[in-house]
């Protein structure tokens, strides 16, 4: 298992722990929740602490993402 964590304006989703090999499988996952459809394609993730891109990137036991919305400030 897989746990990610929504930050931000996605917060109230808390954590969540996910069965997915790869960061593809899981977008594909998150797609499906409607509070994410507009979201995902903004949102960076983070592996580790480490800012990820590669869909192909393996997941394993234990590994932590965070979905991290774009955010404004001044």
């Amino acid at each position: 298992m897989i746990k990610v964590c929504f930050l931000g304006p996605l917060s109230a989703l808390g954590e969540c722990e996910y069965n997915c090999t790869n960061l593809s499988e899981l977008k594909e996952t998150l797609s499906k929740d409607e509070r994410l459809t507009g979201w995902l394609k903004d949102c960076a993730i983070s592996l580790n602490d480490e800012i990820i891109t590669d869909l192909n990137t393996p997941l394993k036991d234990g590994d932590t993402l965070f979905v991290l919305p774009p955010v404004c400030g001044g």
